[in-house]
């Protein structure tokens, strides 16, 4: 029903909606007052309804699946909620601004962002980079204006459509580097596991706080230390989570996580300790999650930190803002990735879309006090495995670390960080269960390779380290396959005097070289070879002067005949492909244009043979 515009004359009463209006001093009988209010009234009923239109659509996409995210996004706030802190501890900034970060990330960038599973928040991988540049800068407060800079450059490169890299990432690097995480969660947690909270939640780095390596560090907590309590609520909710799992059970919990079962647990059982005055199982505080408190209201707006723009003038606050960048756009074009190719619906990211809101979620962020932000493949792992449909389980996450810090910090507090490391064990199990390898393997060598070796140089080293060592091996064995592809010509299946046809595919670029000049510097004396690019599109230009070398020297050198066929003017560099050598048929007509051809002669570009139109 189209909406109709309201008469209104000077003695007609003023309805409620035009009451603004009228206290604001405008009179109701001048012809002005009268258009402006007809204008509000129509753009207050144009706002009512796009607010419908919205509300209806976020209804119709995201409420079917709400018994889906509901729960998925309870795992993922369990599983954000110590990596906060543990991230900011490392960085060395103040615990709340990891607090900020993940509900900056959950929120903005979950609103934003354009991606189903992946979930954003403060990152393992820029502890190093954090660290050392508050270190540099002199302040936290500079550090801060240096992330929101970051941001700029990230919103820049979604507008510029850089996100296209990681679509030159090879899914052995990628299934390589989820593996390579699941590893190093299951090793970094069974500490916590046991009680032993020698490093901070969130370290992914192979080396530990004081040189220990991620092995020492583990064979400490199981020869040296091992806290009973903390063992004892570890094992009950690996327990809880694992049968949580189970048809049966899933059905009686209904929409109600085993997550949340597992932690709610631990929280009475440690209670339990604490009833029975049993001192040496009692989890102390030291092994409980740590959130800031804030007594009153402007205690809590205290904790916010607010950038330093008096120190734009520093160049070295750039040049700590380029490094955020490219680590943080890095890092976050590998997750979401990996989370589209885990993606059980099989749906795709647009990575432009995500960088943008990634740099306008870290601008926000280092606004108000927090840390630079990804997204991050620890949580997102652990949002696909509690099965996460839509992305409002990320947005319901980072309402939930929002509602807990400002309402029930002490609650919180009560956590045991041994429950929450079985939750993270069962994450790594899922990443980096024993089927993975075995059906990698089953791939060929090609995928296992640089698949294992990822996995082991995450391990070793850290995330970006491990990935780029893959990429060099995929690249190397992908030089190599073009080197000794399956159609490699073979000279001792031809002899002297045999009409051989080499067949160019449809794009030649420099990675065909090395194959292509192999295969002319194989050919027999005394043979007749027709090249044939009629059905190629692209031909590298460092293979055309090879061609044209061997036809100027190397052919007549060795006396044979040559003809090109189907070689355009002009071609532009395209991706590899293989050179395939047969033999002419005895029914080729080409045999005829070689039996008029003298030795050593060449039929040269432009000329026309047979069957072929320019050659």
């Amino acid at each position: 029903m189209p909406l109709r515009r309201p008469h209104i004359t000077p003695e007609a009463p003023v309805c409620a909606d035009k009451a603004p209006f009228q206290q604001s001093g405008l009179s109701s009988t001048s012809g002005f007052s009268s258009d402006f209010a007809e204008a509000g009234f129509l753009i207050f009923w144009l706002f009512k309804s796009i607010s419908w239109l919205a509300l209806m659509n976020i209804f119709k996409r995201y409420v079917p699946h709400l018994r889906y995210d509901l729960p998925a996004s309870i795992v993922v706030f369990l599983v954000a909620l110590p990596l906060c802190l543990g991230i900011a501890l490392a960085s060395g900034a103040p615990l709340f601004a990891g607090m900020i970060a993940g509900i900056v990330g959950g929120i903005v960038i979950g609103l934003l962002s354009n991606s189903h599973t992946s979930v954003s928040g403060p990152a393992a991988g820029l502890t190093a980079v954090v660290l050392v540049s508050i270190q540099q800068l002199g302040s936290y407060e500079v550090f801060l204006l240096a992330v929101v800079l970051a941001g700029a450059m990230q919103l820049a490169l979604g507008l510029l459509k850089a996100g296209g890299i990681a679509d030159f990432i090879p899914s052995s690097v990628i299934r390589g580097m989820l593996t390579g995480i699941g590893i190093i969660i299951i090793l970094k947690q069974l500490p916590h596991a046991l009680g032993y909270d020698r490093e901070v939640e969130g370290s992914e780095s192979f080396w530990g706080p004081s040189g220990e390596t991620i092995f020492s560090i583990l064979w400490s907590a199981l020869m040296q230390y091992i806290h009973p309590g903390a063992a004892l609520v570890a094992g009950l909710s690996l327990a809880i989570l694992i049968a949580a799992e189970r048809p049966a059970v899933k059905r009686c919990l209904g929409v109600i996580p085993g997550a949340l079962v597992a932690v709610l647990f631990s929280i009475f059982v440690n209670e339990v300790f604490k009833f029975f005055n049993a001192s040496e199982w009692v989890i102390q505080k030291d092994h409980l999650v740590s959130i800031p408190v804030a007594n009153s209201l402007s205690e809590f707006f205290s904790i916010f930190t607010l950038p330093d723009f008096s120190a734009w003038s520093n160049t070295h606050v750039y040049t700590v803002a380029l490094t955020l960048c490219a680590i943080a756009s890095v890092e976050t074009l590998l997750c979401i990735e990996a989370m589209d190719r885990e993606d059980p619906l099989k749906r795709t990211t647009d990575p432009n879309i995500e960088l943008r809101a990634q740099g306008i979620g870290n601008m926000l962020s280092g606004l108000v006090g927090g840390l630079p932000m990804t997204s991050v493949i620890v949580r997102s792992s652990a949002n696909l495995a509690a099965g996460a449909r839509t992305k409002a389980s990320t947005i319901l996450h980072g309402f939930f670390l929002l509602l807990t810090v400002i309402t029930i910090p002490n609650a919180l507090n009560l956590i045991p960080l041994s429950s929450l490391a079985a939750i993270l064990l069962t994450v790594g199990y899922k990443l980096a269960k024993p089927s993975i390898f075995k059906e990698v393997w089953k791939n060929g060598k090609y995928q296992w390779r640089p698949f294992i070796v990822t996995v082991v140089a995450i391990v070793l080293t850290d995330l970006l380290t491990g990935v780029l060592i893959g990429l060099a091996i995929s690249t190397f064995y992908l030089l190599y396959a073009n080197m000794k592809n399956a159609y490699f010509f073979h000279s001792e299946e031809y002899h002297e005097g045999d009409l051989i046809r080499i067949r160019l595919s449809q794009e030649v670029s420099f990675l065909n070289k090395a194959s292509i000049k192999r295969t002319l510097d194989q050919l027999p004396e005394g043979s007749q070879v027709l090249i044939d690019a009629s059905d190629t599109a692209y031909i590298d230009f460092d293979v055309l002067e090879i061609i044209r070398d061997f036809a100027a020297v190397k052919a007549q050198s060795k006396n044979i005949r040559l003809a090109l066929r189907g070689f355009h003017e002009r071609y532009d560099i395209g991706d590899a492909d293989f050179v395939h050598c047969e033999q002419l048929s005895p029914q080729d007509p080409l045999r005829a244009l070689f039996a008029q051809q003298p030795g050593g002669q060449t039929l040269a570009m432009g000329q026309t043979a047979p069957d072929s139109g320019a050659v």
